[in-house]
């Protein structure tokens, strides 16, 4: 537990999910596509993404701290990502997806969750425009940072799923300096352009 605590706490030496680059000639963000893989993921609704955040990482911590069928202690990995799913309107609930990578070694057969609000997700292949910020993000910071996203993808022609939007974030709260925060925006497929 030390050794999964420290790296949670110091975001050193984690795992990372599999992507290749997309030749990109913009300065203020980057194309990836990532590999089809598994995740440890829970769902929340509300209107809050802070306290979404935490909780879903407090459920997911518990997860990989043995809180499965195997008893099994897994590796922290990086990033902890959450979906965000508006709401139709101004003041309906908005669903928050929050992700843990699973490790390379258990992707073939993840330890299924014994917590029902923890569910194995799979991820197929996709392609996201990613902008990278640092500092401590929050539900604020992360939507400044996603408006000027969306903004250089409109300015450089590029289709995107406008709707809901990633954030990613790398290192641990206990982390003060040289952080990493990523929002993602989904390239448009011809699958979303005809949903």
């Amino acid at each position: 537990m030390l050794k999964t605590f420290q790296q949670a706490l110091f975001s050193t030496g984690l795992q990372l999910p599999p992507w290749k680059p997309v030749e990109c000639k913009a300065q203020d963000y980057e194309i990836r596509t990532y590999e089809t893989t598994k995740w440890a993921s829970t769902s929340g609704s509300g209107m809050q993404y802070d306290s979404a955040i935490n909780t879903g990482f407090m459920r997911l911590f518990n997860y990989i701290q043995g809180n499965n069928e195997k008893k099994m202690k897994i590796e922290m990995t990086a990033p902890v990502t959450c979906l965000v799913d508006p709401g139709a309107g101004p003041f309906c609930e908005t669903t928050f997806t929050t992700s843990f990578y699973i490790p390379q070694e258990h992707q073939v057969d993840p330890p299924k969750p014994s917590d029902p609000q923890v569910f194995i997700e799979t991820r197929n292949e996709f392609t996201v425009f990613v902008r990278t910020y640092g500092g401590f993000s929050n539900e604020q910071k992360s939507r400044e940072e996603l408006l000027k996203l969306s903004e250089s993808l409109r300015r450089d022609g590029h289709q995107f799923v406008d709707k809901e939007y990633y954030t990613a974030g790398y290192d641990s709260p206990f982390k003060l300096v040289n952080r990493r925060n990523e929002v993602w925006l989904k390239k448009k497929t011809d699958e979303d352009t005809n949903a």
